[in-house]
């Protein structure tokens, strides 16, 4: 049996730290834990089809840059081509147009209560009609399956 003084300092070293129900090492060190960065380094190396660990190197590999660079670009834009879409493009316009009619009548001291609740009224109308036109989520290519935004 441990004298007081044993008992005391093992009491002491128990309490500093991490606790023992949630120490996943139970003493050892830490060096085959995984820990969020490197589980996010493995998932990009596996999305870019690379293979082993990866090893920092001096040099940027200028075929590596220009294909990086070619999957970023931005998709072309065409016309819109059904009519939600054009509705779509009006309200973004009505809102723009709203939000910026409402700014200037701000600074105008002698406007009319008619006209800023009518400016009001035609912004919240924009905003309103966004959720009509708006489309379903299966449309939306910035949603993943779950519904949640990319």
């Amino acid at each position: 049996m441990p004298n007081r003084s044993q008992r005391r300092a093992n009491a002491r070293n128990e309490r500093k730290g991490i606790p023992t129900q949630y120490d996943q090492t139970r003493g050892r060190g830490r060096g085959g834990m995984l820990d969020e960065q490197s589980l996010q380094e493995k998932s990009r190396r596996i999305q870019a089809n690379e293979d082993g660990v990866w090893k920092p190197a001096g040099h940027v590999d200028v075929d590596i840059q220009k294909t990086a660079t070619k999957d970023q670009a931005m998709p072309s834009i065409g016309t819109p081509s059904t009519f939600r879409q054009w509705l779509r493009i009006l309200s973004w316009i009505l809102i723009v147009v709203s939000a910026c009619a409402f700014v200037v009548i701000m600074w105008v001291s002698t406007t009319p209560l008619w006209l800023v609740i009518t400016v009001s009224a035609l912004f919240a109308v924009g905003v309103l009609s966004l959720f009509i036109v708006g489309g379903s989520p299966r449309e939306n290519p910035n949603l993943d399956d779950n519904g949640t935004a990319v």
